[in-house]
């Protein structure tokens, strides 16, 4: 053997034995991993509808609502879509840096769609809004969006459908069995370009044929997408909700959860937040909690009351 091709051998077989003696002595040293508890803690949003709430004269500019939210310890920003100014790249860009600065995420896009109808047409403007929502979102880097099924319209007055329950009947010669095929083919044809965008939509418990958990899991089984899950929202279930929240829980993407200090602008709920927050570490549910507060005290004291509950049951970060 050539001396350099010696020097070489001995050289690395030295370094292999110094290289195993000390990976023993690190393994002896280091201690046993534990596993991760499930459901540790979640980050806590808070959407840009908690500052608005519809309430006269009240509507704040997004980035107002982004720096509040930093500066009351969010972790996060839920942006209600309709509550933006426009849709200008600059505008899209503005708002991400704006929550960059302010050190919070852009977590999830709340829009508006209603796929109820026997109206093909009206139908297929709802998809190229809901299309149009998530090429949005994909501006924002934002990777989850709130969809709805809509809902029947017969009951026009939305305060009127509140006091009813969110219940309304069908229009005259329909049930809502004809309804699950259109929302069912509406939000398939949603698909492509959320995959394409990398945005996840959270069919939310919300009015029409998402009033019951039956009726979401539904139309989420039938599509059977990654790309199509669930968005809980803790007030959307007026009777029975812990075990309404536990049926959707396992397929849930997003959870929002309302406080109503002040008392409810339609309605008040007395939620048991811990309770809430086992059903969804039962699951492993890691992802944001979102809060929309939806009473009528100034949002100023109500928020970070709001936040220390949602803290408080969902844990903290160690």
């Amino acid at each position: 053997m050539e001396r350099r091709d010696f020097i070489k051998t001995t050289v690395a077989a030295g370094l292999a034995a110094i290289g195993s003696q000390a990976g023993a002595e690190t393994a002896q040293k280091a201690p046993a991993l534990k596993p991760v508890k499930a459901g540790g803690f979640n980050p806590i949003a808070v959407s840009t509808y908690s500052f608005w709430r519809f309430m006269p004269d009240s509507k704040m500019p997004i980035e107002a609502c982004i720096q509040s939210a930093a500066e009351l310890g969010f972790d996060g920003v839920d942006v209600l879509q309709i509550q933006m100014e426009d849709n200008s790249n600059s505008y899209l860009q503005t708002l991400k840096r704006t929550a960059l600065v302010n050190g919070v995420d852009l977590c999830n896009l709340s829009t508006h769609q209603g796929f109820v109808s026997p109206d093909k047409d009206k139908r297929q403007r709802n998809i190229d809004h809901t299309i149009e929502c998530i090429e949005l979102a994909y501006k924002l880097g934002i990777p989850c969006m709130r969809v709805n099924t809509g809902r029947w319209g017969t009951v026009g007055d939305f305060d009127e459908f509140m006091a009813k329950r969110g219940i309304e009947p069908a229009l005259e010669g329909y049930t809502d069995e004809d309804a699950y095929p259109w929302v069912i083919e509406s939000l398939e044809k949603c698909l492509p370009a959320a995959e394409k965008c990398g945005v996840i939509l959270g069919l939310e418990n919300h009015w029409g044929l998402g009033r019951t958990p039956e009726g979401v899991l539904r139309i989420s089984k039938a599509i059977n997408s990654p790309w199509l899950k669930t968005l809980a929202d803790t007030g959307n279930f007026l009777e029975d909700p812990y075990e309404k929240l536990a049926m959707v829980a396992p397929d849930t993407a997003f959870v929002q959860a309302k406080t109503y200090y002040g008392g409810g602008i339609w309605y008040t709920l007395d939620l048991d937040y811990p309770r809430i927050a086992e059903i969804f570490r039962k699951v492993n549910y890691r992802g944001y909690v979102s809060l929309e507060f939806e009473g009528k005290e100034d949002w100023k004291t109500a928020l970070p009351k709001s936040l220390k509950v949602l803290r408080e049951a969902f844990g903290r970060r160690q």
